[in-house]
């Protein structure tokens, strides 16, 4: 393990670890981290990705990593009537997933947004609808089994929508919320939730962007997720100063928090 991820891992319960979003590098981060983190215990991940997608590196640095074994399956997050039975099926074949992580997303275009009304509403499906749809199917049946652990990724965007990127972040503002009102609707179920609030992260999603001030990178993402897990925290922010941050955003008069260039 990391000497960044302190302290023993605790138990986890018996299952495979899915990554839905499998190019995610964020999730892929966080797959890797782990793998690391479990490799006294050796767990099968799953990779759920569209099928054009293809993760044969993603699965060689997780093999190398420690993985048990790594498996892709196709997963596309958009088609929301097929969920049911994709879940279904990922169960019965592999069985109850000890960890959830949903890593899948889209930053979008938000100049286009603003006059592309098919584009806004695809963010917004692939944001939030779709992350509504994956995080109902799979806290139903993390309930029924009575164990689980779900990561979800919200982001800093999403706790005061900036005009900058207001549709990206009213998304984000809704998956927030909706994540953690089903965190607390899980207490005493023996499922565990955990919403994730990265700020700018450097990585493909933001390439050609300045990053923004406490940026992180996808593998800082990935340490501070499973530093979270190991403390069975409910909501982490990335970086941790970010909570202060948006905490003083919060009360910024909207004439100052509309002249924000991000």
């Amino acid at each position: 393990m990391r000497t960044d991820v302190t302290g023993p891992w605790p138990d986890v319960e018996p299952g495979p670890i899915v990554i839905l979003g499998g190019r995610s590098e964020i999730g892929l981060q966080t797959a890797l981290r782990l793998a690391e983190a479990t490799a006294d215990d050796p767990r099968e991940f799953v990779l759920a990705a569209r099928p054009d997608r293809d993760l044969g590196d993603e699965r060689a640095r997780l093999q190398a990593a420690g993985a048990r074994a790594v498996h892709q399956v196709v997963f596309d997050a958009d088609a929301v009537a097929g969920h049911p039975a994709f879940f279904d099926g990922l169960v019965e074949r592999y069985g109850t997933p000890a960890i959830w992580v949903l890593s899948f997303g889209l930053l979008g275009d938000q100049a286009r947004a603003e006059t592309d009304s098919a584009h806004a509403v695809q963010i917004v499906h692939t944001d939030y609808v779709a992350q509504v749809a994956a995080l109902t199917e799979i806290a139903h049946r993390a309930r029924a089994a009575g164990t689980g652990r779900i990561v979800v990724f919200s982001s800093v965007a999403g706790v005061r929508v900036r005009r900058a990127n207001y549709v990206y972040g009213s998304a984000k503002a809704g998956l927030d919320g909706f994540a953690t009102g089903l965190s607390d609707a899980l207490t005493g179920s023996g499922v565990h939730l955990l919403v994730v609030r990265p700020g700018f992260v450097i990585g493909r999603m933001t390439e050609g962007m300045d990053p923004a001030p406490l940026s992180s990178t996808p593998d800082q993402v990935a340490a501070a997720v499973v530093e979270a897990l190991r403390r069975g925290r409910r909501t982490v922010w990335v970086p941790g100063a970010l909570r202060w941050l948006f905490a003083i955003a919060r009360i910024v008069p909207g004439p100052v928090w509309r002249r924000l260039p991000r």
